[in-house]
């Protein structure tokens, strides 16, 4: 689903791509975390995303109040405290995404998918 936003003279589409985007790109700028992850269906792999395919680690839909909801696949990493950066990440993402759009963001759910120690 597409969602619009009314301006004066038209409106605008929003598609759920861009707004995944912008999480995306908000997430990999968040301290401790390493990208976001894609769990294979398949054989239950988690794998990390690279910056250019982010948006696959996300899934964003619209609710019934044209509000949006957004779920997160993370990768932290090792040795940091997972409720400071999923806290730190949730506010960063929902900042953003409210700023970017004009729509506010009702939900965001995380999925620590794996930790990786960092070199």
């Amino acid at each position: 689903m597409k969602e619009y936003i009314n301006g004066d003279i038209g409106k605008v589409r929003l598609d759920e791509n861009v707004v995944a985007q912008v999480a995306g790109l908000t997430a990999l700028d968040c301290f401790g975390i390493v990208g976001m992850g894609l769990v294979s269906v398949k054989d239950g792999i988690v794998k990390l995303l690279k910056r250019d395919s982010v948006s696959k680690g996300i899934n964003v839909k619209f609710d019934e109040n044209d509000n949006i909801v957004i779920e997160l696949h993370i990768v932290v990493a090792y040795g940091v405290s997972i409720k400071a950066v999923t806290d730190n990440l949730m506010q960063a993402v929902k900042y953003k995404v409210e700023d970017f759009t004009s729509f506010k963001v009702s939900q965001i759910n995380v999925f620590v998918e794996d930790v990786k120690v960092l070199d």
